[in-house]
């Protein structure tokens, strides 16, 4: 990239990155320390031409992970999956939804544009509010 003069870097972090949350040590450490990674190499690579790093911090995205989990916590905690969806995963969601894989690409998408070039060093929460808490 450096060679070339122009290169996008782009991570996946998570809500988790910014905000931590009980029960998740490991997969919170993990993902701060992605943004460190991100912030460092965003400044390693400031001076030599368009190359850029930063990251992408989702929400709760649904997909067939997160629908496992659903039920899976259903089962552990005795109640409808939907109660888990509104007690659990979109308690603290501002916008009481998940967040679409749509909607995380062109998050993506905007940072891998040549357009995005002085952008660098960032985390683009695409996370419904979750981290303006």
């Amino acid at each position: 990239m450096i060679e070339r003069g122009f290169g996008r870097i782009i991570n996946t972090g998570s809500m988790h990155a910014t905000v931590a949350s009980p029960y998740k040590a490991a997969y919170n450490a993990a993902k701060h320390g992605v943004l460190g990674l991100t912030k460092t190499v965003a400044l390693e690579t400031a001076t030599v031409g368009n190359v850029t790093c930063n990251a992408v911090s989702p929400g709760y995205v649904w997909t067939e992970l997160l629908s496992k989990q659903v039920a899976n916590q259903a089962k552990t905690l005795g109640i409808e999956e939907a109660d888990v969806v509104e007690r659990v995963f979109l308690r603290d969601q501002p916008i009481k939804r998940f967040i679409l894989a749509e909607e995380v690409g062109a998050a993506v998408k905007f940072l891998a544009e040549e357009g995005s070039g002085g952008i660098t060093g960032a985390n683009l929460c695409v996370d419904g509010g979750w981290t303006a808490r």
